[in-house]
């Protein structure tokens, strides 16, 4: 595989290009357009290289995507194959790569019988799986409920309802949030809000949602949903008796029990999907990300048997919702590939038994009078918070010259992170091995070790 190379002209132009014309996501462009911008031209395994030649360790896996790892070719050869057969049917039709992808996920997924509903992305997922779960509870006998409850400061995408969903005072201004949205506690592993003990605290954030419901009516709630592990909170992992006490409390108002998987499903937390690592089963699965290891764009809402079986019948009980690229016959044939890998090298136990030895290496980090916190321990997910001071857990703002010194300290020595400040996020492709982890882990110790000094931390 050759990699193209650019003269300092062509990049140069490049530069100039972007800066002009480009908006890069949840990017401030002042930030980026004076030559700061990192392209990148090649990828292999876990491994990146730069346009101006750097070989760099990915530790997030794109964003939170590249599980199979880079330069998968067998995935890109597959995508071909199906763009020169027939690259999209004719409307209201369907290809068999399609149909495929949603026999092998149901056999991954725990109702073998679940129905999937593919999409784009995830933010189109949890669209898909909250307007599912009121046209659900309006056919069951509920006709007003159209309420949602989700946790505060979580993320479930980036469309209107999606960031209403998440709860959150950073989101961008787009004015009135989607009516009936209501917010609890996310569950906090390091600063708990009510109790110290994991247990005690992860049912008293949880009876939050029972509240809620009381409160408002629970004929008037479609459905509540949660991470399993929320990334967009900093990693916290909750005991299994919040996710216990979530199934019951759906089951006990007949509630939709929405899990958002989007970063969690096929293989982050060490199962194919999040939510067995809590010993439940959701009544929808949002999936996306992971699915073609982001090689193509692919999501779905994954609706039991319980809830698929109530849109069959007469055309009142129609799903009338309608996607134009969802489960492109393209990125199904790419999706059918990836998950091909994923059986075939059991990336799904590695990221198990790599995510355990990731936690174990981390606790070094302690040594740091910075390292507040290292929470992981559940496949291939881990952070380390930075704190400025241990006894009161205060966290260093993103002004804080910690913060602004860490993420080029990281680059430098060749590991790419995301948004590295107050807090690491650790989510390397789950093909990683032990002296990747190692690496990664020695970065991090070293970037530490220099800015603590510099700052007289040590």
């Amino acid at each position: 595989m050759t990699t193209e190379t650019f003269t300092g002209e062509q990049i140069e132009n490049l530069r100039q290009t972007a800066g002009e014309h480009l908006f890069m996501h949840a990017m401030q462009t002042a930030d980026w357009r004076d030559g700061a911008l990192k392209i990148f031209v090649k990828g292999q395994g876990v491994w990146v290289t730069d346009i101006d030649g750097n070989r760099l360790l990915d530790g997030m896996a794109g964003l939170w995507y590249k599980s199979a790892g880079y330069g998968r070719t067998e995935i890109a050869d597959a995508a071909y194959a199906q763009m020169i057969a027939i690259d999209s049917p004719p409307a209201g039709s369907i290809v068999p790569s399609t149909i495929k992808l949603s026999g092998v996920v149901s056999d991954l997924y725990p109702d073998k019988n679940a129905r999937m509903f593919f999409v784009s992305g995830g933010s189109e997922a949890v669209e898909t799986a909250v307007k599912m779960a009121k046209k659900y509870r309006m056919l069951t006998g509920n006709q007003g409920a159209y309420k949602v409850i989700s946790r505060r400061n979580s993320y479930h995408g980036g469309t209107a309802m999606a960031v209403s969903l998440g709860g959150s005072p950073a989101a961008d201004t787009m004015g009135p949030t989607m009516p009936g949205t209501y917010h609890v506690t996310n569950y906090n592993s390091y600063r708990p809000t009510y109790h110290d003990n994991p247990v005690d605290e992860a049912i008293a954030v949880a009876n939050e949602f029972e509240t809620i419901i009381k409160h408002q009516g629970p004929d008037t709630v479609a459905a509540i949903i949660a991470e399993p592990v929320s990334a967009a909170t900093g990693i916290h992992i909750p005991p299994p008796e919040y996710w216990h006490r979530l199934r019951e409390i759906a089951d006990t108002y007949d509630i939709v029990l929405i899990a958002d998987e989007v970063i969690n499903g096929f293989g982050r937390l060490g199962t194919w999907f999040g939510t067995e690592r809590f010993g439940i089963q959701p009544d929808i699965t949002t999936v996306a990300k992971a699915i073609t290891s982001g090689y193509l764009p692919l999501g779905a809402a994954i609706a039991t048997k319980k809830v698929a079986d109530t849109f069959i019948g007469d055309d009142s009980r129609t799903f009338k919702h309608l996607i134009t690229f969802g489960g492109h016959p393209v990125s199904s044939a790419a999706a059918l590939k990836n998950l091909e890998i994923f059986k075939r090298e059991d990336l799904v136990g590695n990221s198990d038994r790599m995510g355990t030895y990731l936690y174990e290496q981390l606790q070094k980090l302690y040594e740091h009078p910075s390292v507040g916190d290292v929470r992981g321990g559940m496949g291939l997910i881990a952070a380390v918070e930075l704190v400025s001071d241990r006894e009161t857990k205060v966290s260093f703002p993103a002004s804080a010259a910690l913060a602004k010194k860490l993420p080029p300290a990281l680059y430098e020595r060749n590991l790419v992170s995301f948004r590295a400040g107050d807090l690491i996020s650790i989510c390397p492709p789950l093909s990683i091995n032990k002296d990747e982890i190692d690496f990664m882990v020695s970065v991090i110790d070293e970037a530490l070790t220099e800015i603590e000094k510099d700052l007289g931390l040590t």
